[in-house]
């Protein structure tokens, strides 16, 4: 187990105007996601105990923003298996299981 302790917070942001301010809600979630896997690429994880710090401001005919989410290196191996950093500790995604145990041994019997 790698340790995240003591490591660089590196912010990853982007900057843009929205034209319609019912868009906002929707936009910044996925923006939030873009960032996200902009910092995987680069072998960073989420920051799960920082939240993304999104701003707005009015210009009369437009909103202008600036969104920051934040990461730590944990190598690009590992951005893939983490959904996250909580403090210091790695939040490893869940692996998917059957919901119906039933369906995966009949799955097993019928490949004797």
């Amino acid at each position: 187990m790698n340790n995240f302790i003591h490591k660089n917070i590196k912010r990853f942001h982007l900057d843009g105007t929205i034209y319609d301010d019912s868009f906002i809600p929707r936009l910044k979630e996925e923006y939030i996601r873009i960032l996200e896997t902009q910092m995987r690429l680069q072998g960073y994880s989420p920051r799960l105990d920082i939240e993304p710090d999104f701003t707005i401001q009015y210009t009369g005919k437009a909103y202008d923003f600036i969104l920051s989410v934040y990461g730590t290196f944990v190598g690009k191996r590992n951005s893939e298996c983490l959904t996250g950093i909580d403090k210091n500790k790695p939040i490893y995604i869940q692996q998917n299981k059957s919901e119906d145990p039933f369906l995966d041994q009949e799955s097993k019997s019928n490949q004797k």
